[in-house]
C-alpha cells in the first residue's frame, strides 16, 4: 500500500527548500565580500624596518603600524580593507575595488611626516607639533584649495616666523610632506620630488596655533594631505616584497566566465546522476543544490573572501560531493541485486557505505588543512572553499539526501519498480538461492586488474624515469612566484602580437624577458622581467597601458626571499599531508595500505611536475593547491578501493595463499570499478567546464587538476591496490616459511 503522506513530505519539504533558495539567494550572494582578483584591487606584503637605527619591531610596533594603514584605507575610501599581520616583521595589505591603484599604493607607503625647514635645510618643526586630528582642507579668499593644521604651540612657530626672518633675502619657509635627509629645497630638486609642497615667504612673525598651507593644489589633493596627516605618520619603514594588482576588467571577466562554466558543469553533472541513477539521481540534483546555497550561506557568515581559486573550488567540491551519492547509491543497487527489497537494500546500502564516506572525507580534509595553512592569499581562499565544501558536502550528502530519499523509499511506491534505482529485474539474483556472503556480479567480472600488475608497474616506471629525465633537461617553467621578478598583464578589446606587446615596452624603456599571448581571442598579453619593480615603475607601466587599451594591467611582483619561502612551503605542505595521511589509514587500515596510499598520490603528483615540464606551463602558487587537492583526491579514491578489500578480507576470513590475496583484491577493483570511473568522470566534468569556459587565470590550475585526475584514477587501480597485493604477499609467504622451519617437537 502506498504511503501518500511520505510523498507530502518529500514535496514539503522539496518546496521549503526551493522557496528559501529563491528568496534569499540573491541578498547571501550580493553580501558575500569579493576578493580582490574578482573585483580588481591590489594586494602587498610589506616587511617591516625599524624607521630609526635601535628602533626594535615588536608585536605593539606592528598593531600600531596596521591601525595606521587601516587610516588610509579609510582615506581611499576602502569599506572593508583586510590588513593583517603575518609572523613577526610582515603585514599583508589586500584592498579591492579600487580604481585608482597606484594612487592607493603612494598614499599606504607614504611616510607622511609634515616638516617645516629653513633655506639652510634645518628642521623647524615636525609632525609632532600638530595635534592630532587637527588638518583639514579649506579655501582662501580667492576660493583656491588649501590645507589648515593646527599646532600644539603657538609660541613655537612665533619662534620659526622670527628665525626665518633673520635669513633674508631668502626668509623662505619649507614645508615638505615625506621629507627625506639629504633633499634640498632648490628649485630643480622641488620639481623632481612629489613630497614638496610649498614654499611661502615669511614676512612678519605669526603668533598662532592655525597655520594656513598654500600651493597649486586641487580640492581632491588638499583633502587627501589634510587626511593623510590626521591618518598620522608611519612608525616603521615598509619595504615590497611581494604584491599583485588585478584590473577592474580583468576581475569582471574572470567573474563572469567562471560562473558560466560552473553552471555549465553544474547541469552537466545533475543530468549525469539523473541518467545514470534515476530516481536518487533526482534526488541528488536535489542536494547538491542544497550544497551550493549552503557553501554560500556558510560563506557569507563567516565573512570570508571568496576569491576565483574559490569559486573554483566550489565547482570542484560539487563532483566531490556527488562522490559521497555515488558510493551510496552503488552500494544501494549492490544490495538490490541480492534480491533485497528496496527498503532493506536502501538500509544496508546506506550502513555500509557511511565509514567509506567517512574515511574519504577525513583523508581529503587533511590535504585541504594543510594547504590552509602553508597557503598565502588567493591559496588559502581556495583551501578555505574546499574544508568548507568538504564538511557541507557530507552533511548534504549524507543526511539531507538520505531524509529525501528514505520519505520516497519508505512511500512503498517503488518496492516492485527496481529500474527507478538504475537496476535492470534481470540482474537482480534469486535471493533463496544467495547467501550473506553472495558476491553480486559485475559487468567487469571478466577484467582481471591483477593478472597485468606487472606491467603497469613497469609502464608507471618507464613514466617516472622518462619525466626524472624531462625535468632534469627541461626543468620547471617556475612562475615569479618561486623564482622572483616581476609579470605584467595586459588585456586589449583586439588581438594582441608579441611584437606589439614587444614594442609597447620598449617605449617606455622596458625589456620583458618573455611574452606570452593568451586568452580566447589573443587578447591576453603575459610579460615576465627580471627583478623586482618599484612603485614609480609600476605606476608608469600601469598608465601606459590604461592609456593605450583602456583597461588597467595586473602587476605581480616577488622578491627572491618571498619565493624561496613558497617553494619550501609547498614541499613541507606536501610532506605533512603525506605523514597526516600515513598516520590515519595505518589506524583505520593498516601500516602497508598507508605507504600504498602515499606511493599512489606521490605517483600522482609526480606526474602532474612531470606534465607540466614537458609541456611547459608556467607553475606559479596555485599549481600547488592543484597538486594538493590531487593528492586529497587520490587518496579519497584509493581509501574507496582499500575500504572494500577490507570488507572482502573479512568476508574470505584467512588469507592462506597468494591466490587468495589476488582473489580478494581483483573482486574489490572489479565492484568498486563502477563507482570510481562514475567519480573521476562527474569531478572531469567540473574541470573540463573550468578548462574549457573558465577564466584564463586559472588555465594551468585547471590543467594540473585534469591531469591529477587522470593519474589519480590509474593509480588507485593499478598502483595502490597492486603495491597492497605484493607486500601482502611478500608478508605471506615469510610467515609460511617461518612456519616449515619451525623445528618438530621430539616424542
Amino acid at each position: 500500500m502506498v504511503k501518500r503522506g511520505r510523498f507530502i513530505a518529500f514535496f514539503l519539504i522539496l518546496i521549503l527548500l526551493g522557496s528559501l533558495i529563491g528568496m534569499t539567494t540573491k541578498n547571501i550572494t550580493k553580501d558575500i565580500t569579493l576578493g580582490l582578483d574578482l573585483q580588481g584591487g591590489f594586494e602587498i606584503l610589506y616587511e617591516v624596518e625599524p624607521a630609526n637605527p635601535g628602533d626594535q619591531i615588536d608585536r605593539a610596533v606592528l598593531v600600531h603600524t596596521v591601525d595606521a594603514l587601516n587610516k588610509r584605507a579609510n582615506v581611499l575610501g576602502v569599506s572593508e580593507p583586510n590588513i593583517q599581520i603575518e609572523g613577526d616583521n610582515r603585514i599583508r595589505v589586500q584592498l579591492a575595488g579600487i580604481d585608482n591603484q597606484n594612487k592607493a599604493r603612494e598614499i599606504l607607503s607614504t611616510q607622511a611626516e609634515l616638516t617645516f625647514r629653513d633655506a639652510n635645510d634645518v628642521e623647524m618643526l615636525n609632525g609632532s607639533d600638530l595635534v592630532e586630528g587637527g588638518a583639514k582642507q579649506s579655501f582662501d579668499e580667492q576660493g583656491r584649495p588649501n590645507i589648515i593644521v593646527k599646532l600644539k604651540d603657538a609660541e613655537k612657530f612665533k619662534k620659526v616666523t622670527e628665525h626665518v626672518l633673520k635669513m633674508a633675502p631668502e626668509n623662505q619657509l619649507v614645508i615638505w610632506l615625506d621629507y627625506e635627509e639629504g633633499d634640498s629645497y632648490k628649485e630643480e630638486r622641488l620639481k623632481e620630488n612629489p613630497k614638496f609642497i610649498s614654499a611661502p615667504n615669511v614676512n612678519e612673525v605669526f603668533n598662532t596655533s592655525e597655520v594656513t598651507i598654500e600651493g597649486q593644489f586641487t580640492i581632491e589633493e588638499a583633502k587627501e594631505i589634510a587626511s593623510l596627516l590626521n591618518a598620522g605618520a608611519l612608525p616603521v619603514k615598509l619595504n615590497e616584497i611581494y604584491s599583485t594588482s588585478v584590473g577592474a576588467k580583468f576581475g569582471e571577466q574572470a567573474m563572469e566566465k567562471t560562473v558560466f562554466a560552473g553552471l555549465i558543469g553544474i547541469i552537466a553533472i545533475y543530468l549525469f546522476m539523473m541518467f545514470f541513477y534515476r530516481l536518487p539521481g533526482f534526488v541528488a540534483a536535489i542536494t547538491l543544490s542544497a550544497y551550493i546555497y549552503f557553501i554560500l550561506v556558510v560563506f557569507n557568515w563567516m565573512n570570508a573572501v571568496l576569491t576565483l581559486p574559490g569559486i573554483a573550488a566550489l565547482i570542484l567540491g560539487v563532483g566531490m560531493a556527488v562522490d559521497a551519492n555515488i558510493i551510496t547509491y552503488e552500494r544501494i543497487k549492490e544490495e538490490i541485486k541480492l534480491g533485497k527489497s528496496i527498503r532493506s537494500a536502501f538500509k544496508s546500502g546506506n550502513r555500509r557505505s557511511l565509514l567509506t564516506i567517512v574515511d574519504a572525507n577525513i583523508t581529503t580534509l587533511l590535504a585541504a588543512a594543510v594547504l590552509f595553512i602553508f597557503g598565502t592569499s588567493s591559496v588559502k581562499g581556495f583551501a578555505t572553499m574546499l574544508i568548507v565544501s568538504i564538511v557541507v558536502s557530507f552533511l548534504t550528502a549524507v543526511y539531507l539526501t538520505r531524509i529525501l530519499l528514505s520519505l520516497l523509499v519508505n512511500s512503498r511506491f517503488f518496492d516492485k519498480k527496481p529500474h527507478w534505482f538504475g537496476v535492470k529485474k534481470e540482474d537482480i539474483l534469486d535471493i533463496a538461492k544467495t547467501n550473506k556472503d553472495t558476491d553480486v556480479p559485475t559487468r567487469f567480472d571478466h577484467l582481471n586488474f591483477v593478472k597485468h600488475r606487472k606491467a603497469f608497474f613497469l609502464f608507471s616506471s618507464f613514466m617516472i624515469i622518462a619525466g626524472i629525465i624531462v625535468l632534469l633537461v627541461s626543468k620547471l617553467n617556475l612562475g615569479i612566484d618561486f623564482t622572483s621578478g616581476t609579470r605584467i598583464e595586459v588585456m586589449a578589446d583586439h588581438s594582441l602580437t608579441a611584437k606589439e606587446i614587444e614594442k609597447e615596452y620598449k617605449e617606455i624603456g622596458l625589456e620583458p624577458n618573455e611574452i606570452v599571448i593568451s586568452g580566447s581571442d589573443n587578447e591576453i598579453g603575459v610579460a615576465r622581467f627580471v627583478g623586482v619593480w618599484n612603485q614609480k615603475t609600476i605606476a608608469q607601466v600601469k598608465e601606459h597601458f590604461q592609456d593605450k587599451y583602456g583597461n588597467e594591467p595586473n602587476v605581480s611582483t616577488v622578491s627572491p626571499t618571498v619565493g624561496k619561502e613558497l617553494a619550501r612551503n609547498a614541499l613541507i605542505a606536501v610532506l605533512i599531508a603525506s605523514v597526516g595521511i600515513i598516520i590515519y589509514v595505518s589506524i583505520r587500515f593498516e601500516f602497508y595500505m598507508a605507504i600504498a596510499a602515499i606511493a599512489a598520490l606521490l605517483h600522482d603528483a609526480f606526474f602532474i611536475i612531470a606534465f607540466f615540464s614537458i609541456a611547459r606551463l608556467e607553475v606559479d602558487i596555485t599549481f600547488i593547491a592543484a597538486v594538493l587537492t590531487i593528492i586529497g583526491y587520490s587518496i579519497n579514491d584509493t581509501i574507496v578501493t582499500f575500504d572494500r578489500i577490507k570488507e572482502n578480507v573479512k568476508k574470505k576470513k584467512r588469507l592462506k595463499t597468494m591466490a587468495d590475496i589476488e582473489e580478494v583484491v581483483n573482486k574489490s577493483l572489479q565492484q568498486t570499478f563502477t563507482r570510481s570511473i562514475n567519480t573521476v568522470v562527474t569531478v572531469l566534468i567540473s574541470v573540463v567546464a573550468l578548462l574549457i569556459f573558465g577564466s584564463s587565470s586559472i588555465l594551468n590550475f585547471s590543467i594540473a587538476l585534469l591531469v591529477g585526475l587522470i593519474s589519480g584514477t590509474y593509480s588507485s587501480l593499478f598502483i595502490a591496490a597492486q603495491l597492497w597485493l605484493v607486500w601482502k604477499g611478500k608478508q605471506l609467504k615469510k610467515k609460511l616459511a617461518s612456519k616449515q622451519e619451525e623445528p618438530k617437537a621430539e616424542i
